[in-house]
């Protein structure tokens, strides 16, 4: 087993009202184990598009994987689907339901037991997988040696199931192949010329590891993955490879284990000890939530600031009002004096300060949408940098900017 096909059930999805964060979770923890997804489809809550879909993916892989479209009521369509694509009838199962009911009475949700009773009906021929965190069990179902799983949509419902259940039963199943992932993360180099530096590189390759190269804000991630049977060959292999690697992008190397910015930057600051904390206007806290989105965060993060309105970067940040006067709220020194503020404010080894734009309507001061100015400061050490992301929405805006941030800070510390 070594392809997998992913199908997301639900109207909410298709109209843009709900995320898919489904698809992207299960295809790396399906990755993890050495299973590729090749397909991801996006369907209506229709049983005949159901099992057309259905009939697709099982002709092109070897696992598919449901998420979405269970309902607590006997005619749930995705069930029906299921029930009429395996040849199969819908009936009451009674582990799934004293499951269900024990869900309910430890809630104190006894009193709607019989509302949700439907959801214990599920196709006969089905391996439940009882669900610990919802209603709606996940049903496994298998046609001549492939199997398809069929969990709720919930994401706080599908990652324990995925995680818990589903990947120790794929693992337990079937002999998969160990992966081994490293990321490589390059700053400073743009990626067309950065493929150019590596091709060489990249086409000595082994026929057992592949690069991916993933972009994210003004970084680029390599990604190597290996594949084989001996877990301590593969780390050592694509150790070598890296190795060969780092002499051609000397100087531009801010990791090469940790995927996400901000836990390259908590391990640095656990190892030098270090403490940080944060002044946002424009990136409304996005900064702060980066660094405490990290395990052990609280070690080195003292606190943060987001002093939208300009009064309350005087009043809190100690920012002049004769500056902001003559320089306006979105300036280089404004910017400045926050973070000089934020660090006397926290008595932290560096702070970070943010000042901008993110739009859609031009800043009080009359500045264009998409300009951002921010401030690095490390201990008496001082940074201030300038960016116009005009093409930007606010979300995107405020996102790319804290990861910039972040990046350069680690940057900073690394050149000491």
């Amino acid at each position: 087993m070594e392809k997998a096909v992913l199908i997301t059930i639900g109207d909410e999805i298709l109209s843009g009202n709900t995320i898919d964060t489904n698809s992207n979770f299960i295809a790396a923890e399906l990755k993890n184990i050495g299973i590729k997804v090749i397909q991801i489809f996006t369907i209506s809550d229709e049983v005949e598009t159901i099992k057309n879909t259905l009939k697709i993916a099982f002709e092109t892989g070897d696992l598919v994987i449901t998420t979405g479209g269970l309902g607590p009521t006997r005619d749930d369509k995705t069930k029906k689907a299921l029930a009429e694509f395996f040849d199969d009838e819908i009936a009451l199962d009674e582990v799934t339901f004293n499951h269900l009911k024990g869900y309910m009475e430890r809630r104190g949700r006894a009193d709607i037991l019989e509302r949700n009773r439907e959801q214990a009906f599920v196709p006969a021929k089905s391996v439940v997988f009882q669900n610990h965190y919802g209603t709606a069990p996940c049903m496994m179902m298998e046609q001549n040696g492939k199997l398809s799983f069929s969990l709720p949509g919930v994401p706080y419902e599908v990652k324990p199931l995925i995680k818990d259940q589903i990947i120790p039963y794929l693992q337990g199943r079937f002999s998969l192949h160990y992966i081994h992932t490293r990321i490589v993360s390059v700053v400073g180099i743009p990626e067309s010329i950065l493929a150019d530096i590596i091709e060489d590189w990249e086409l000595a390759l082994p026929g057992n590891l592949a690069l991916s190269y993933l972009p994210v804000g003004t970084r680029v991630k390599l990604r190597l993955t290996a594949s084989g049977d001996n877990e301590t060959i593969l780390k050592q292999q694509t150790e070598d490879e890296i190795q060969k690697l780092l002499p051609l992008v000397k100087g531009h190397v801010i990791a090469t284990s940790e995927d996400k910015i901000e836990q390259i930057l908590a391990e640095m600051l656990t190892e030098k000890q270090m403490t940080i904390a944060t002044a946002e206007s424009c990136t409304g806290g996005e900064l702060a939530k980066m660094i405490t989105s990290v395990p052990g965060s609280s070690k080195h993060f003292l606190g943060g600031v987001v002093a939208y309105a300009t009064e309350k970067k005087v009043k809190i940040l100690n920012v002049s009002q004769e500056t902001v006067d003559q320089f306006t709220v979105v300036s280089e020194q404004v910017a400045q004096e926050m973070a000089k503020g934020c660090q006397e404010l926290f008595d932290s080894h560096i702070s970070l300060s943010t000042t901008g734009v993110a739009g859609p309507g031009k800043g009080e001061d009359g500045k264009e949408v998409g300009t951002v100015f921010y401030t690095i400061r490390v201990n008496e050490k001082e940074v201030t940098s300038k960016l116009y992301l005009p093409h930007l929405e606010r979300v995107d805006f405020m996102d790319f900017v804290a990861q910039k941030v972040i990046q350069d800070l680690v940057g900073l510390l690394i050149s000491g």
